[in-house]
């Protein structure tokens, strides 16, 4: 079995320590650590973190290979740090039945850059009127934990209630797109001062404000488990906030472009901006920060949303609506949350690895850095700065928001069960 000794890392962000992996598992933490026959990497500072975890990722495959594929998908992943992606439903067919759930599943084995956990729908082909297989894909191979129609909006009360009661028998999840559609027809961007400016139609805070305060609700009547895809608005940090008051079980995620982006950069009718919830205002980018740190939002995931060429250099209108981020997101988040001194390294641990994987229950991973345990880990050189070039990136979309902007950190190495899926920046 190989040995990699990783010297002189700050684990998550700590003082300098060697990790020595044996095999797919971390042998020894400590100082001063050898091992004969070793690879060794040198850190010389980096900051070691268990790998990360996303719980929202669109792969697109089956269906949309134009956009990705799980191979293009999870090479993005490794890029970024990742070890585990959960892969939403909105595919071609959609994933609302076992076997569609397993072929995302052994795609994710076959190919094997990260673990891949498939989201089913909430409801047949994500049409919001008949629950899906929900215990038969909880029962398949693939062992769905999360279900989601992501891209639409479980809007009937009924359904929503009918999912709840469902996964909480096996200790499920429903993850809820919360847009009240009837409130969002027409609507191309946040609903405030620019788009009254702009003339574009207004999706505004309360389509998901609402949708979030009934699902809380619900939850707790029902004594289940729901939890909060992309919140974006500061009135939706405060009912989370008040729903775990009160001990309903709900969690929450923000995505890296929610946590840097305002609906002012709109004005250029740039479509990388267009978005599904949009970027907000400032006044609730600061919302979305703060109730990060003070954990009322309890992770953050990518929204990775992957699209073709054409399909976002049109106008404004007719463009879709989504960004790609995994290769992006944590250096958004060293951006926005750690250089900003609102998290600290232990802190994006546990908002991008710990919870996302106890939230997904993805065993092995979210694990604490020490022996004994899965070697899930990545390795981010928090110092380099430089700007993002789309060009090189491993998904086979670039409908990046950042392209041009610098930002800081940067994944030098990643590593699965201990097999490097990344080494010195370049996908192995």
């Amino acid at each position: 079995m190989s040995k990699i000794l990783i010297r002189g890392a700050k684990v998550l962000g700590g003082e300098p320590q060697d990790v020595l992996i044996d095999g797919e598992t971390i042998a020894e933490v400590g100082t001063g650590l050898s091992a004969e026959g070793a690879e060794v990497v040198e850190a010389g500072g980096k900051v070691l973190l268990p790998g990360l975890v996303d719980l929202h990722t669109h792969l697109r495959e089956p269906g949309r290979e134009d956009s990705e594929t799980v191979l293009t998908g999870t090479r993005a992943a490794a890029s970024g740090g990742y070890t585990a992606v959960f892969a939403m439903a909105n595919t071609f067919p959609v994933a609302d039945t076992a076997g569609v759930v397993e072929q995302v599943w052994r795609l994710g084995r076959e190919h094997g850059y990260c673990d891949v956990r498939p989201i089913g729908a909430v409801t047949v082909g994500l049409q919001g009127r008949k629950l899906a297989e929900l215990g038969a894909m909880h029962e398949s191979a693939a062992g769905v934990t999360v279900f989601s129609d992501d891209g639409k909006c479980v809007d009937d009360a009924v359904i929503m209630r009918r999912a709840l009661e469902y996964v909480k028998a096996f200790g499920g999840v429903v993850a809820q797109h919360a847009q009240e559609p009837r409130l969002t027809e027409g609507a191309q961007m946040n609903e405030g001062v620019v788009s009254a400016e702009l003339g574009l139609g207004g999706w505004p805070a309360v389509a998901e404000e609402s949708i979030i305060a009934r699902d809380v609700l619900l939850a707790d009547h029902v004594g289940s488990r729901v939890h909060i895809c992309h919140l974006s608005t500061a009135g939706s940090v405060e009912i989370v906030r008040w729903a775990k008051s009160r001990g309903i079980q709900v969690t929450a995620e923000v995505t890296p472009h929610h946590l840097l982006l305002t609906d002012e950069l709109v004005r250029t009718y740039n479509p990388v901006y267009k978005v599904n919830p949009p970027l907000r205002t400032e006044r609730d980018v600061h919302a979305l920060r703060e109730a990060l740190a003070d954990g009322t939002i309890d992770i953050v995931a990518t929204d990775h949303a992957p699209h073709p060429h054409e399909d976002k250099d049109c106008e404004w209108a007719a463009a879709a609506m989504g960004m790609v981020g995994l290769e992006t997101a944590l250096s958004v988040v060293q951006e926005t949350m750690v250089d900003t001194g609102l998290l600290d390294w232990a802190g994006v641990a546990d908002r991008m690895s710990f919870k996302p994987a106890q939230i997904g229950q993805a065993t092995g991973h979210g694990r604490p850095v020490s022996a004994g345990e899965p070697a899930n880990l990545t390795l981010v050189d928090t110092a380099y700065r430089g700007p993002v070039d789309p060009a090189g990136f491993a998904s086979r979309s670039r409908n990046t928001p950042y392209e041009g902007r610098e930002l800081p950190g940067r994944v030098t190495h990643t590593w699965l069960r201990g097999k490097a899926t990344l080494v010195d920046g370049k996908l192995t």
